[in-house]
């Protein structure tokens, strides 16, 4: 079976409106759930797009538009407010990230790890915090996490920041797919102190899963192993108890193994969603096709039909009870990054 450090193995040599009127999509598989938004000005995928006021924020990724080779890293940033027609384009990220993890809280928009190109490679994880002010619309840096992490799952939660799960330096090295491995650690950064502790760590090691907050608290979704492969691993973490609960995996998909990386998730009244994420296998893998819907009440997921464009590395956000799938890629790996924008209502 094929790693994705393989099939990824090339790419570092190779270097509408916002409402819920949206026109219908008309791809295969699409449903009254799909409407079309705006594309952004560019093709990007592995991003973790971010609300903040209802307006969308989506900054770095790998993108075929960035850099002079098949796919580089970008630096470059978008938002979208709740009645725009197009993106509007903002100041670039300090260093070109991929992987950052994007939160809104409190006024300030966070970009929390991520892998940078500044060593030579283009898998060295960062320790950043960067941090955009809308307001003055400039970045600043806060406060590093205690090691490198990428590839977590990020979380606003009882007015902190929860990072969990994803990738550390495995070494004393970091720049290479190769000098990986995966964590459970938990770390929050309290915004007011500036400061980050760490909480108890999630059952499972793993990166590339999804999260997001759904009735107070945290749930992690998916993901995937270094060595493993894919994983339905689904846990959800209570912050008054500080403690874990073991919750109902990801269904047996259609196609592809149980489990998925590169997923995305976003949560609307009182569920949450499930998008997209890709395996990797001898002939090559591919991107999964269903939507997964989670009912916390009865611990069960339920199908939604299928996702008009399937993707993996895309983000998912909710604004006003729909959510936003953006960007990814349609294949595996680096294959066929798009700048698309579809919006799912329940």
């Amino acid at each position: 079976m094929l790693s994705r450090r393989q099939t990824l193995a090339g790419l570092g040599a190779a270097g509408a409106a916002l409402s819920l009127d949206g026109r219908a999509l008309a791809q295969d598989g699409a449903d009254a759930h799909w409407r079309a938004g705006p594309d952004l000005p560019i093709r990007v995928q592995e991003i973790y797009p971010a609300v903040l006021d209802e307006v969308i924020y989506v900054a770095g990724g790998l993108s075929p538009d960035a850099g002079r080779g098949r796919i580089g890293v970008s630096d470059r940033v978008f938002s979208l407010g709740p009645d725009a027609e197009r993106w509007r384009e903002r100041p670039r990220l300090p260093v070109p990230l991929h992987h950052p993890n994007m939160v809104g809280l409190e006024g300030l928009v966070y970009a929390v790890g991520g892998f940078t190109a500044q060593t030579g490679g283009m898998w060295a994880m960062s320790d950043g915090v960067r941090v955009f002010d809308p307001q003055r619309n400039r970045w600043r840096n806060g406060p590093e996490m205690p090691q490198p992490f990428a590839e977590t799952v990020c979380v606003a939660l009882n007015g902190r920041l929860h990072v969990v799960t994803g990738r550390r330096p495995a070494g004393l090295t970091n720049k290479a797919w190769s000098d990986h491995a995966d964590t459970n650690a938990h770390l929050i950064l309290d915004p007011a102190a500036q400061i980050w502790t760490t909480a108890a760590p999630a059952p499972t090691a793993r990166n590339s899963a999804a999260g997001a907050e759904l009735n107070g608290r945290l749930h992690v979704v998916g993901g995937r192993t270094v060595s493993g492969g894919n994983t339905p691993a689904h846990e959800a973490y209570d912050p008054q108890s500080d403690s874990w609960e073991i919750r109902a995996p990801l269904p047996e998909p259609e196609n592809g193994p149980r489990g998925a990386g590169g997923l995305a998730c976003a949560s609307v009244e009182g569920a949450l969603y499930v998008f997209g994420g890709e395996w990797f296998d001898n002939s090559g893998g591919g991107v999964y096709t269903q939507v997964w819907r989670y009912d916390p009440q009865t611990d069960a997921w339920s199908e939604m039909g299928r996702m008009p464009t399937p993707r993996h590395g895309l983000g998912a956000v909710a604004v006003r009870n729909v959510i936003a799938t953006i960007g990814g890629a349609a294949q595996p790996s680096g294959s066929q990054t798009t700048a698309k924008l579809d919006w799912f209502t329940p």
